[in-house]
């Protein structure tokens, strides 16, 4: 479960570590990464939430090791506080964020609108969706495409793995956790921290034909950055809404919207993903 993955073993004060799913990948899924790190400075802070996030993926993550996060206290202000936090393995960084909280506050308000879309339960589930197309796919990637994740997506308009044809550098997709959380988890937004790295950088290859199951591609994420905006709850449907204006060098630049099921926009979120032909 993923409250499981996100639930860091304190060492000191400031020290936290953290062991991930056995998979059978090569390297650690970047969103673990992303939600640890959040959890690791969260329970730093007392009385405020985050309100952002800015990360780099140094290297890659070794999935047979533990992480281990250690946070730097920055600043305790009156509204603000401010954490930095690296990940290591081997003795070497792998992973660093910056991560402000603040205060609760009643100001401006207005928000963009939440794109029309069809309802999370008019969707197949995602066990039904990948059970139809797992033939498509090479059969060494058929257990790990079948296998039950921490997240039920549900995407509209999916392309077809592993090449389509070239379309918008478009997606949506709804989210939430396969299982409920318990009423008192007050981590919402790591979870959404961690389902913030399940599909943004595959949005643009979208116009290249290209998914994550493609033989041609080299694909990583290289940064990621988040804003919080409104109250959610993370075993409730969240929209993914996501776009790429551009590809160029061997990177892609990706942005997307999250809203509630409700219409509210919860976050805005982008990254830069490397993505390469293979050669």
């Amino acid at each position: 479960m993923i409250i499981d993955i996100l639930d860091l073993e304190m060492l000191e004060t400031n020290l936290f570590r953290g062991h991930g799913p056995k998979t059978g990948r090569s390297r650690v899924f970047g969103g673990q990464i992303i939600g640890q790190a959040l959890v690791a400075a969260s329970r730093t802070v007392q009385g405020r939430s985050p309100h952002s996030l800015h990360a780099y993926f140094v290297r890659s993550g070794d999935p047979s090791v533990p992480i281990i996060y250690d946070v730097e206290f920055l600043r305790d202000g009156e509204s603000f506080t401010t954490r930095n936090v690296v990940a290591r393995q081997h003795g070497q960084l792998i992973y660093q964020m910056a991560i402000s909280f603040m205060v609760k506050e009643n100001h401006f308000d207005h928000q963009a609108q939440m794109p029309d879309v069809p309802a999370a339960d008019d969707l197949p589930t995602e066990k039904e969706r990948r059970e139809s197309i797992v033939h498509l796919l090479p059969e060494a990637t058929h257990r790990r495409f079948l296998e039950e994740k921490s997240l039920e997506i549900r995407p509209i308009d999916p392309p077809t793995p592993p090449t389509h044809e070239p379309r918008e550098p478009v997606r949506r997709y709804w989210v939430r956790t396969l299982q409920p959380l318990p009423i008192k988890f007050t981590e919402h937004e790591s979870v959404l921290a961690y389902a913030s790295d399940v599909t943004i950088a595959e949005t643009a290859l979208a116009p290249h034909g290209q998914t994550w199951y493609s033989d041609g591609v080299v694909s990583a994420s290289l940064d990621h950055a988040m804003w919080f905006h409104r109250d959610f709850r993370a075993d409730q449907w969240l929209l993914f809404d996501q776009w790429a204006p551009s590809a160029v060098g061997g990177r892609g630049l990706n942005f997307g919207n999250v809203f509630s099921d409700d219409g509210r926009l919860i976050a805005t979120l982008t990254q830069e993903g490397m993505m390469r032909r293979r050669r």
